[in-house]
């Protein structure tokens, strides 16, 4: 997969997972951070990895975001009906997932990402796994591994959800890991995964750390950044490609408060000098997208005008923090757009 499908996905899955309830209670910290932190412990090391709250997701803001919206409303649910049949995997039952991925570079150029998921939530696992024979229709295989069976689906099925996410899924790797916890994936993720497990070694604790410093996030994520993965985004312009070379790891989170939704991307470069340059060049990106978000009409346009115009670029020793927030009542109508 190349970097730019992934980077798309990842946008996709960092917008749905934003559309949350304003009126949500904010859960405890130290409670949502341990929730959190146990999940993600349960990734093979990873390049990155991200935490999202799935269940206030789907019960929660969808159908307020959908509200006076019946057949847009129907139709997400419509799909994920047909998520459930095809796989056996009911997104509602899930409460969070964690996202684990592994870059490589096969050729010049190209950016394959390798993924796996936990997930954790209120479902059975076994009932899941029985039911998921019945749907891949006999096509599936078990193995076992380090004394777990992975079941592993050929599905040849393309997955849609909210115009958002839209992904061919050929074979899908599924092994219980306890009574509420699935991991699911590549094949060799979950193998890995399972391997994981048996050990004692805190894998990606740095990155968990920079997934998680905000407990009442709805999506958390950290990043290491490689030479390679800069080389393939393939960035036209010489002075930008340069400062981002400095990067080393990315992380962010996104919020809410009462009326908002915000936004926080932020970048670790080699030395505090890099941060600056960085900070420079985004500065002027942002005075220079200022013109072509004039250009945008309807809601596209109001959303990209409040981002730019909220945007807030802070760099401290050798970070670089970007924040921004849009209003909820200006994401609700793209929402039912899609």
């Amino acid at each position: 997969m190349k970097t730019r499908i992934f980077s798309s996905v990842l946008v996709a899955s960092l917008v749905l997972a934003g559309l949350s309830s304003a009126g949500i209670a904010q859960v405890r910290r130290g409670d949502a951070a341990t929730s959190r932190q146990s999940l993600l412990a349960k990734l093979p090391t990873s390049d990155a990895v991200a935490h999202v709250n799935v269940k206030r997701v789907l019960s929660e803001a969808l159908p307020k975001l959908l509200a006076g919206k019946s057949a847009k409303l129907a139709e997400v649910n419509s799909q994920i009906e047909q998520f459930k049949t095809r796989t056996s995997l009911d997104l509602r039952s899930f409460d969070e997932l964690a996202l684990g991925f592994r870059y490589s570079y096969p050729s010049v150029g190209i950016t394959k990402i390798d993924t796996v998921a936990v997930a954790r939530g209120a479902f059975n696992t076994g009932a899941i796994v029985a039911a998921g024979k019945v749907a891949a229709n006999g096509k599936y295989r078990e193995e076992k591994y380090l004394g777990k069976t992975i079941y592993i689906f050929t599905l040849d099925h393309r997955v849609k959800l909210l115009g958002l996410l839209d992904l061919k899924i050929n074979e899908l790797a599924v092994t219980p890991l306890d009574a509420n916890t699935l991991a699911l994936g590549d094949a060799d993720r979950v193998r890995n995964t399972v391997a994981a497990s048996k050990g004692t070694r805190f894998a990606n604790a740095e990155l968990i750390a920079l997934a998680t410093q905000d407990p009442n996030a709805i999506v958390g994520f950290g990043g290491n950044v490689s030479a390679e993965l800069l080389q393939n985004l393939r960035i036209g312009n010489e002075a930008i490609a340069r400062d981002l070379a400095a990067v080393r790891q990315a992380y962010g989170s996104l919020g809410m408060t009462d009326k908002d939704l915000e936004l926080l991307v932020a970048a670790r470069t080699v030395d505090a000098g890099s941060a600056r340059s960085l900070g420079d060049t985004v500065e002027g990106l942002k005075q220079f997208g200022a013109l072509f978000t004039n250009r945008l009409s309807g809601i596209r346009g109001i959303l990209a005008r409040s981002a730019l115009g909220n945007l807030k670029i802070t760099t401290q020793g050798n970070e670089i923090k970007i924040r921004t927030a849009v209003a909820q009542s200006d994401v609700a109508p793209l929402v039912g757009g899609l």
